[in-house]
């Protein structure tokens, strides 16, 4: 098998503040793997920001050109995005997609930091069009100070039709009397889906007692050497282009594993179509909700093409 890896670039279509940084742009990589018999397979290696050394690190390192088993050695070893770049490759040229790549579900909107929240939420409420889903959208928290975010919660609700469905992600920055706080205004709330990754993936016993109040799914702690809480039964955001190799969740979707969301990194259309595969999975799956597929966020023009080849030729340095 012939490796080919094609470095790419390209600017948010809005900036995005989060509880662990500010994201401007992503960077990555993009891979064509190719068989003796011209087979192709296309992967992305997505990093977060601050990932992109190591994993450039661990692309350098690895040979041209490879037969399967030594693929598959090295795969374990790999940084988690350069995982799941080689295990989406081998998938594809295993069959995976080769009856249609499932389109994107329904996608839960983005709103940012901030005040900027109420003014993505004002937009994305005047064009919102029927679905099988109802409106659901995804706020950043812990950014700002305690009380100007709760205030701003306020406004948000108020803006939140009935029936709607609010998730607040923390990124695990919260402390306990932070989340007490947090959980104490949203105890009645008919529109909380979830407190995303509310807590540090460290403090299990808190996430533990805080899902025993209100619901909250699990995010980082998917990827922390912490791992899942022992008896874990609530939801799993998965952003599977820095999980590693996508083939372990494609067998829980088959399987039909319940309470399972998958969402984006802001990958190029080589990644997103894999992650709307995977996401339309999760919804069609025993416990169907929005994506977290952040729709206008990400790439755009011909590296946002479902077109690998289109993709590949957009990163051309």
């Amino acid at each position: 098998m012939q490796l080919q890896w094609r470095p790419y670039r390209f600017p948010l279509s809005r900036a995005l503040t989060t509880a662990q940084g500010r994201w401007e742009e992503r960077s990555g990589w993009l891979l064509r793997l190719e068989t003796a018999d011209g087979a192709m397979g296309w992967g992305e290696a997505a990093p977060l920001p601050g990932g992109e050394s190591w994993c450039a690190a661990a692309i350098n390192e690895l040979p041209s050109e490879s037969d399967r088993a030594d693929l598959e050695a090295m795969l374990l070893a790999m940084p988690a995005p350069v995982g799941f770049a080689l295990g989406l490759a081998l998938a594809e040229l295993d069959g995976l997609g080769a009856e249609g790549w499932h389109p994107a579900p329904p996608s839960a909107v983005l709103l940012p930091a901030g005040e900027a929240a109420l003014r993505v939420l004002r937009l994305a409420l005047a064009v919102h069009q029927p679905n099988p889903l109802p409106f659901s959208a995804k706020w950043k928290v812990g950014v700002l100070d305690l009380g100007t975010e709760l205030n701003l919660l306020k406004e948000v609700l108020t803006l939140m039709p009935e029936g709607s469905n609010l998730r607040l992600d923390a990124n695990g920055s919260w402390d306990r009397p932070t989340a007490e706080r947090w959980a104490e205004r949203l105890m009645d709330e008919p529109r909380l889906q979830w407190l995303e990754q509310p807590l540090a993936p460290s403090d299990q016993d808190g996430l533990m007692a805080l899902s025993r109040k209100l619901p909250v799914a699990l995010d980082e702690s998917l990827r922390d050497p912490a791992g899942v809480p022992n008896g874990w039964s609530g939801w799993r955001v998965h952003k599977p282009a820095i999980e590693g190799d996508p083939r372990q969740l494609l067998q829980r979707l088959q399987a039909g594993a319940p309470l399972e969301m998958v969402s984006t990194v802001f990958e190029t259309g080589i990644g997103n179509r894999a992650i709307s595969h995977l996401a339309a999975m999760a919804a069609d799956g025993p416990n169907p909700c929005a994506a977290g597929l952040a729709p206008g966020w990400g790439a755009q023009g011909s590296l946002a093409s479902s077109d690998p080849q289109q993709v590949w030729e957009a990163a051309e340095p």
